[in-house]
């Protein structure tokens, strides 16, 4: 059991908010990523990445899922920050080359213009 940071009362874990005044006990981000097209094996799943923010550090971090096609978690990992940093850089430095992403001026034209980002 722990304390509501708003409002002090006791607050059971599994609790996402405090049954005395309605604050949410934790603080996340949630995002989904569709799997690689032509891969297979990966046709039904789904990537979902939560970032907690929280008071001390163990609530701070990054949590990697792969869902299936029911909608339950096969696999999860969760990273600290430290980790979650390398990662970010990890897919920076090594990700596609500069030469195939659009660059600022040409997808603000490309705006103007119409054109719909692909």
């Amino acid at each position: 059991m722990r304390d509501c940071p708003e409002c002090g009362g006791p607050v059971e874990a599994r609790f996402h908010y405090c049954p005395w005044c309605s604050a949410p006990q934790r603080r996340k981000l949630v995002e989904f990523f569709r799997p690689h097209e032509e891969l297979e094996g990966d046709q039904g799943k789904a990537l979902r990445v939560s970032r907690y923010f929280g008071s001390s550090e163990p609530e701070r971090h990054i949590r990697f899922s792969v869902w299936n096609e029911t909608g339950s978690a096969e696999a999860a990992v969760s990273l600290d920050e430290e980790e979650a940093q390398r990662l970010a850089r990890f897919i920076l430095v090594h990700g596609p080359p500069k030469a195939s992403r659009p660059r600022l001026l040409e997808t603000v034209r490309g705006l103007a213009a119409g054109r719909r980002r692909g």
